[in-house]
């Protein structure tokens, strides 16, 4: 995965660069660089939910269209939380072995405890608040159809 010549990585920061900038693909940015494929697909999904909050705000939740893109952006906000706490949790010596063969090697400390605890709490609240906006809009969506079936 690395050689002798790699950059060092620190477990601490891409925590925290997939705390922060994760939804933008920036903690794969900093892992694999700017090559990576996957990294260039991040923004998408996150610019689209951005996009459909603009909606919402714009035109009202009533807005078909922003109520399909906003679970986009809490799913996003929610998966990378997931991967946070994934390279935060990585024991030392596997974290070392991938990514600083060669390199000194790194210890964690508590930035990295504090930064795997901000992403469980950001990672569930995002989890939750999309998983309660995509089922209230679904059941009035179906309720506004039986109505207007009934009639």
């Amino acid at each position: 995965m690395t050689h002798a010549g790699a950059r060092y990585k620190s477990k601490t920061l891409a925590t925290w660069v997939a705390l922060l900038g994760g939804t933008l693909g920036l903690h794969r940015f900093y892992l694999v660089g700017a090559r990576d494929p996957w990294a260039w697909l991040f923004p998408w999904p996150t610019l689209l939910g951005v996009y459909g909050v603009h909606r919402a705000r714009s035109f009202g939740l009533d807005d078909p269209l922003s109520w399909l893109l906003i679970p986009l952006l809490g799913l996003m906000l929610a998966g990378t939380m997931l991967r946070a706490i994934v390279i935060g949790l990585t024991p030392d010596e596997q974290w070392n072995r991938r990514f600083n063969s060669g390199a000194r090697a790194h210890q964690s400390n508590w930035f990295t405890v504090i930064g795997v605890i901000l992403a469980l709490a950001f990672g569930a609240a995002a989890l939750m608040a999309t998983l309660a906006f995509s089922a209230q809009r679904y059941f009035e969506y179906q309720a506004e159809n039986a109505a207007t079936v009934s009639r």
